[in-house]
């Protein structure tokens, strides 16, 4: 049986300086502390003798490969990335890097920010840029009415508020 798989749409190049920073201290640490101590503990448990039943060499391989992997995927992630450092000309509208205050058919508020396809969590609101939700946010202005298609069905918003901010000079949520 292969590998092969079809190939899929590509994930967006675009990234906030916070996603930016949190892959390449991934990087960094999987590259200069994980990696040199799985090593270590892989060269002990070879020392011990036979390898073919040694659980610990033979797991520690594999966490190595886990790691290299991880490691070549970041590499070659950050070098394609686009870093969006700088704020929209015209704030008004749904861009990268906003923050968007929705209302839906019941009044409950829901708040959401654009960030590129490696930073989702849904927990704190991200949303890539990539997801529908998104897509139909782009460009929209607050008071503007977005429909949108879910598994669920559709979904009619209400754009009550746009803000654009930094994580580490505003705590606003």
């Amino acid at each position: 049986m292969g590998r092969w798989r079809p190939k899929g749409t590509p994930a967006s190049k675009y990234i906030t300086p916070e996603g930016y920073k949190a892959l390449n201290d991934e990087l960094q640490y999987l590259w200069k502390e994980k990696r040199p101590a799985v090593t270590q503990s892989v060269q002990e448990a070879a020392a011990q003798g036979d390898r073919s039943e040694n659980a610990e060499y033979i797991y520690g391989k594999k966490q190595l490969r886990e790691i290299d992997r991880r490691v070549r995927f970041l590499s070659k992630r950050l070098d394609d990335m686009t870093v969006v450092d700088r704020l929209p000309e015209d704030q008004s509208r749904v861009f990268f890097g906003a923050w968007v205050e929705l209302e839906n058919e019941d009044g409950k508020l829901e708040t959401y920010r654009l960030v590129g396809p490696d930073e989702t969590d849904a927990r704190r609101g991200y949303i890539s840029i990539d997801a529908p939700l998104a897509r139909a946010l782009l460009k929209k202005q607050v008071d503007d009415e977005v429909e949108v298609r879910t598994p669920t069905g559709e979904r009619c918003l209400f754009i009550n508020r746009i803000w654009y901010r930094n994580e580490d000079t505003d705590n606003e949520r």
